[in-house]
Parts: C-alpha cells; structure tokens; sequence
C-alpha cells in the first residue's frame, strides 16, 4: 500500500478556479495557513465566464483584489450597456467614484490572477489533487485526495468547496439541494467561420431559437445556441463539429460554413440551489452551491461575492475572534442572494423562448428596459447592487453597501475603498460628537479600526461601522453599538480590561 502523505492547515479550499484561488488570496492574506486541493494540473484557457458585474468589482476593489493596473474611479456615475433576456437596452449604472460598472476579463485571467496572489500571501496551492474522501469531527475536517506523488491527508480546522457545478464536497457533506429540471439544450463553442460576414457579432433571436455570436482578434468566433424544443437526451455526450454546424444552419435558416473546432461543450438550464452553504465546518461557494442558465454573466459574480462575504469571517474564525454566531451569516446572507439570482435568469429565459406568443412581451419589456435607465431596478437586480443584508431592518442604512467616498484622514486624502484594503472592520467617526463610540469600540480594539475622518461631502449619520466587504453593519439610531459588534466578534483581553480611555488607537484628521 502507498504511503499517505499528511497536510495540515487551518483552512483547506478543494477548487482552483476563480472563486476558490480568491477564497485562498482572501484567508492567506489574513494570516489562515490555507491549503487548496485543485484537480487540474494547469489553468484551463477554455472561453467561460468573462463578466464581472458592479458589486462584485465594488467589493473586489475594497479588498485589493481587482486585476490589471490601476483601476480609476468615475468622476461621475458610471454607465454600462447591457442585455436582459437578450434583449438590448439595459443600463447598469454606478455611484461616482466607483470603479467602471462592468469588468470583462477572461476566467483563466482571473483564475492565474488569484492564483498568484494567493501564493504571493502564502497559501499552498496543490494541483493534480482529486478529492476522494471526506468526514467531519468536532474539532475539524479530514479530507483525502489522490495527488501525484500518491494519496494525501488534509486535515484543517475548516473546509469550503469550491469545486463546481458537481461538486465532490457537496456529495461528500450530505448537503442537499433544490434543482430545477433541464428545458433546454445549448452548445458553445469556438471556430473559424469560412465566411465570418455570414454571422454579425451580438445576440441573434430567431423563430427557432437564439445564436450569440463574438469575434475574436485572432479571427475566430466563439458562438453560443439556444435550442428551447427540450433538453439534450444526454448532456455528458460530447459535442462535434458537424452538430454545432448543424444546429447553427437550423437556427439561422442558412448554412454558415466552419471549421477548426475548439473548446465544444454543452450546457442547459438546469438549476441547483443547496440547502444551505453551511454544514458544521464545511462551507459551500460558487457553483458548488448555486448553478443557474447563464444569461447576463451572473454566475462568476454571485461566487466571487460568495468568496468575498465568507473569506473574512472564516479569518476571525480561526484566529479566535468571531462571534459564535458569524459564520451562519454565510449561508443567511448569500443563500437568499444566490436564489434571487436563480429565480430571474429562470424568468429571463421565459422571455427567451420562441413563440409568437411572447412576441408582445418582449416588445413590451423593451420600453421596460429603456424606462428603467431612470430608477435602474432591473440593473442593480441584474449587477447584485440592490443586495441588502437581512437582519438589519432597525434603520434605514444598516446592511446597505456603503458608496465610495473621499475622505481626509491623519493621513492625507483618502477613500472607503483604500480604507477596506487592510481587511479590517472599519469604525468611521465623521465630525463632531461625542466619546460614546470610542468608548463602544474599546473593547474590540485589536480586531476594529478606528478612523476619525471628514467626508468631502455630507453624510447623513456621523459613525458607521462597515465590514470588510463594503457593507454597512451599524449605524446610529437603531441598536447599541456594542450590541451589533458583539454579534460579529469577540472582545479582545488585555488592555481593552483596563478602562483607559486611549486604549483604541484612532486615527484623527
């Protein structure tokens, strides 16, 4: 028998795409020894996800994570096209000083991005790691993969499987999950058309069904159908050439000649909601917990914002500073999130469907689109900027997302986004008042940053405690302050028992 070889970690992360790799860049920057277990040996440069919608790139940007060099904020509110349903229209808009509203980059850009950010803090990234076992204990997980070198023990504190649509973990767990049936059948793929003047880039609806077509600089099309007659009889068969041709000439009612195939695959409809995100030390993110039609590019979004609301509370977790209840806001938070999502791409492909019939609706969902540029529902619904977190509702703007604004701190000219770089809890003290806050935070000064500051515009509270991810936990008006940080963390010992009044280091502009 091959001899195992032992891992330890505090938190071990199965899944090396984007969600997991940022997942592992977020706990290895806060300190957590973190292992991740990825069953490729090499990032894949098949053509997936390339959207990153305006919330996930807001909170991107508050941790320091958003790739390429420099990312401006707008002077002004931020404007992007976009579709809904196919149909062209929609609007996502932005609050001014916030990063443009929709990032494109390749999914194996982001992926190698957060991979190297990740070893850059110091996880350990495993590739060539298949997961095989796992059982839970009172004081940990124990995880089994087949690695190159022969099995491997990973024994960790914590464990989140990031793994994808047939997640291991999630069998492996016992979490269930609600699904809804496949209703059609789609293919993608990348070729090279005889003629590219026979098929325009963008979305094409046709009595048949739908081709969304995109040009790429090294001339080829990568293309996308959607047959809406019923699901594929068998989805693990692997599409051909001859039958993308083929169903590209049904859709379009004429042949488009092509060849040199790359990267065919088939997908559908089907949709996978877990039960929950959470069982005991075990954590779900990404399409291991949510799997929905992949209209509007939402999916990379919901699991990057997964990885960004879970990363820093599994932090205080390990280092000793979570309140017992934090790490069920995981799953309170972005079950209901990730169900929204679910729920309007399954709307958005009712519209999809050919027919007569909906010929109306859709005409009358284009003034929709076009009216909506003025209160911008369906933008933030599609861009996750209407999340509100729950169990806020004692005032108006706790669990909200706090907008970018410029400040002036002890040390120069700064903003809410460059303040949330250093991943801590933030206490903003904005203008005259008195020492009750200060006194409030005393007891949690190793694990809150205090920051006395004046906003460049008015604000309408003059203390904020906001999170990590960009949201707000506390405002005035509603319960204590002491009441809302002693359900997210523990009180430090230490100095914070000794009662002197300087014992919260605050930054005064």
């Amino acid at each position: 028998m091959q001899e195992q070889h032992a891992v330890r970690a505090q938190v071990v992360v199965v899944g090396g795409g984007p969600v997991g790799m940022l997942l592992a860049a977020e706990l290895a920057g806060y300190g957590v020894d973190t292992v991740l277990l990825e069953a490729r040996t090499d990032v894949s440069g098949q053509p997936k996800a390339t959207t990153l919608h305006a919330r996930a790139v807001q909170t991107l940007a508050r941790r320091g994570h958003l790739p390429g060099p420099g990312h401006p904020r707008t002077a002004g509110p931020g404007q992007s096209p976009f579709h809904f349903a196919g149909l062209p229209g929609l609007v996502i808009t932005t609050p001014a000083h916030e990063p443009e509203p929709i990032l494109k980059r390749a999914q194996a850009e982001l992926e190698q991005h957060f991979e190297a950010r990740a070893r850059a803090a110091g996880a350990r990234i495993l590739r060539g790691h298949r997961v095989t076992g796992l059982s839970r204990r009172d004081d940990g997980v124990r995880i089994t993969a087949d690695g190159p070198d022969g099995p491997v023990l990973c024994s960790a504190r914590y464990a989140v499987g990031a793994d994808g649509s047939r997640s291991t973990v999630r069998g492996l767990a016992g979490i269930s999950s609600d699904t809804h049936p496949a209703t059609v059948s789609a293919l993608m793929g990348t070729v090279t058309l005889a003629r590219p003047g026979e098929l325009t880039a963008g979305w094409h609806r046709t009595p048949r069904g739908w081709i969304v077509a995109k040009h790429t600089a090294e001339g080829t099309t990568h293309i996308r159908t959607l047959n809406c007659t019923g699901a594929h009889p068998d989805r693990h068969t692997p599409p051909t050439l001859e039958e993308l041709h083929a169903e590209v000439a049904r859709l379009a009612g004429r042949d488009i000649a092509m060849d040199t195939p790359r990267w065919l695959s088939r997908f559908s409809d089907f949709a996978r909601l877990a039960r929950t995100f959470r069982a005991g030390r075990v954590f779900l993110a990404g399409d291991a917990a949510h799997v929905h039609f992949p209209i509007g590019g939402q999916g990379l979004s919901t699991g990057v914002l997964d990885a960004l609301n879970l990363g820093w509370k599994l932090a205080l977790a390990v280092h000793g500073r979570a309140a017992p209840g934090l790490l069920d806001t995981y799953d309170t938070e972005r079950r209901p999130a990730a169900a929204r999502v679910v729920e309007q791409t399954r709307a958005q492909l009712a519209m999809m469907r050919p027919g007569t019939e909906l010929d109306a609706l859709r005409e009358v969902f284009t003034g929709v689109l076009s009216a909506d540029r003025a209160h911008g529902h369906l933008g933030a619904m599609i861009s996750a900027q209407d999340t509100v977190l729950p169990d806020h509702e004692e005032t108006a703007d706790a669990g909200k997302f706090l907008p970018n604004t410029q400040l002036t701190t002890p040390a120069g000219e700064t903003d809410v986004i460059t303040l949330l770089h250093e991943g801590r809890p933030l206490l903003l003290l904005l203008g005259e008042q008195d020492e009750s806050h200060l006194q409030a935070a005393r007891r949690w000064e190793g694990t809150v940053r205090v920051v006395r500051a004046r906003p460049a515009r008015e604000t309408p509270h003059d203390a904020l405690l906001v999170r990590p991810d960009g949201y707000v936990a506390w405002v005035p008006g509603g319960r204590p302050l002491t009441d809302t940080l002693a359900r997210y963390f523990l009180q430090d010992t230490g100095r914070a028992g000794t009662g002197r009044r300087d014992a919260v280091p605050v930054e005064r502009p």
